[in-house]
Order: structure tokens, then sequence, then C-alpha cells
């Protein structure tokens, strides 16, 4: 018998009415909406549920209700019996994976999460970062093109997602320039994304020690799931590393086909992505197609991912 993976999304994805289906149909998935209104001291369900988008697309937002509706699609899989061998999420989702895993409580993580996301967009004033998509052309020749652009500015490897897609950041002319010299390098596409800070990169190192003040008061409890971290794309080994992490993690690239890879050396065969979207069912399925690969979303994701499991 394989293993299974649960991955939980990152920042993007996010839709009005994500849980919603999910809240009515599940005591579980209720509870921890309600959690997360207490814990947060606004209604949460509601910007969940309605919106608006740009509300919804505010990093501070962004990330308890993605962290909420995530946790919520989990303990709905999960009382259908099925469980995670290993974890790990995509930037804001690593701390989901953390909560899946039992190191965080959902009402801490969800508070941090919300402080996070300011933290991130203090760090850097609106219209100094930018961030841009490389597809198609390998690592290498990307570091290679950000060495050259750093001339004018910083810009770094971000997120090293699957084979032929790579995302680097850093301030905005430099980004655009780094993105040009890919182009000429071979590269497919260099996209801008519509991001309003650089993720990822030494840029944010100012709001990983705020965020490091606030994880000093945060309890850690004991890992019952291993979790495979986004700094090094290697498992965790202690949980007294957690804080340092997540304090790096904010500042350095994220390693996720790396930890994929991990995952499938180490015998994973299902991997379930929890959360809005199925951007990570797709990095997967470029690293290695013949895998199960299901998302949890809604009811019927969830129907249909117990399904093929259980198949």
């Amino acid at each position: 018998m394989g293993k299974i993976a649960f991955i939980f999304s990152g920042q993007g994805a996010q839709y009005p009415g994500m849980g919603k289906d999910l809240y009515e149909n599940f005591e579980v998935s209720k509870e921890i909406f309600e959690k997360a209104k207490i814990a947060l001291g606004f209604d949460v369900t509601k910007l969940c549920f309605e919106g608006p988008q740009e509300e919804l697309n505010k990093t501070e937002n962004t990330q308890p209700t993605i962290l909420t509706m995530s946790i919520a699609a989990l303990r709905a899989l999960e009382s259908k019996g099925i469980h995670a061998d290993v974890t790990a999420g995509l930037s804001l989702g690593e701390y989901s994976a953390l909560v899946c895993s039992g190191v965080f409580k959902f009402e801490d993580a969800v508070k941090l999460v919300k402080k996070r996301g300011r933290f991130m967009q203090d760090a850097v004033p609106v219209g100094i970062g930018a961030m841009a998509a490389i597809l198609g052309l390998e690592a290498e020749k990307i570091k290679e093109a950000c060495e050259k652009a750093s001339e004018i500015g910083i810009v770094e490897g971000a997120n090293f997602n699957c084979p032929g897609q790579i995302v680097i950041a850093g301030e905005v002319k430099a980004v655009e320039r780094a993105a040009a010299i890919c182009k000429e390098l071979g590269a497919k596409r260099a996209m801008m994304l519509p991001v309003s800070a650089p993720f990822h990169t030494s840029m944010l190192a100012p709001a990983g020690e705020k965020l490091a003040e606030e994880l000093k008061d945060i309890e850690l409890l004991e890992m019952n799931i291993p979790v495979i971290t986004n700094v090094t794309g290697e498992y965790i080994e202690d949980i007294g590393q957690v804080k340092e992490i997540l304090k790096t993690q904010l500042k350095s690239s994220v390693m996720w086909e790396h930890t994929i890879r991990n995952m499938i050396r180490d015998g994973v065969d299902t991997f379930v992505e929890i959360g809005p979207g199925k951007t990570l069912c797709g990095f997967v399925k470029k690293i290695d197609k013949n895998l199960k690969i299901v998302n949890v979303e809604d009811l019927a994701s969830l129907e249909n991912a117990v399904t093929i499991i259980n198949s």
C-alpha cells in the first residue's frame, strides 16, 4: 500500500464561496469556521462565502481565510477516515500542514497568519516589488539571469515549483530585466504576476523579524505526522526548529519540487491537495504523472477524492 500526502494550497487561489458547502454539510468544518471567527474577532465566514474578491485578495485577509477553509476541508476529509502519512504546504500552506500534523493549534495559526500577511505587506511598499513566473527554462539559466539583472536591483529565485516553472521576485526593474534575459536564454514565457509584494526574497527579512517576535508566544505541540518544509524541501527533524524555519521561510525560496520528489522517494503515490484551487495538483503532475492526484475544496471534489483514494 502506497502512502498518502496531504499538500496545502498557498496564496492566489482564493475565491468568494470557498468552503461554503463544507460548512453546510460537515459539523467538523463548521466548527473550524466558528473557531476562526472567535480567534480573529471578525466574520471570516462572511468573507470566505461572500467576498468581495478585492477584500479576499488583501494579503492579511487572504492568509487567514485560506488557512480556515483548508483546515475545514481537512477535517471533512478526516471525517471520512482518510489520513496523511506525510504533509507539506506551499508557502502559506505550510501553516496548514503544521496544523494538520498537530504542531500548531488552529486558533494560534489563524491569528498568526493574519499578522504574517500584514507584516509581508508592510515590509515592501506597494509598487516597489514584483514577481514573475518563468516557464520552460532550467533553474541554472534562471539563476544566471537573476545574477545579471541584480546589477540594477534585487532579484532572486522565489519558488522552485516543478520542472519548467520557477518564480522570480525582487525589485520591479530588476525582475523585469531578469524576465527579459530569461526570454533571451530560451524561456517559453516570462509573465509578471498580479501580487503586491516580492514574497520569498531577502526583501521580506523585516517581516521575518516581526513574525519571530509573534512566534515567541506560540506553544508548539507534538508532531503526529511528518512535515516537509519549504525552506529546504526536507523533513522537519525536531519541532524546536519550527519557529526559526517559519521566520526564514519568508525570505527564502520555496523548494516545492524538492519537497514532492522526497515524498515520492519515500513511497507516496497519492497526493491530496487541500484548500482552494488545483495549482499544486498541476505541479505534482509535472513532476510525475503516474500518481493518484486529487484535490479537496468542496463537496463534489471531496466525494471524488474519497472514491479515488479508496479504489
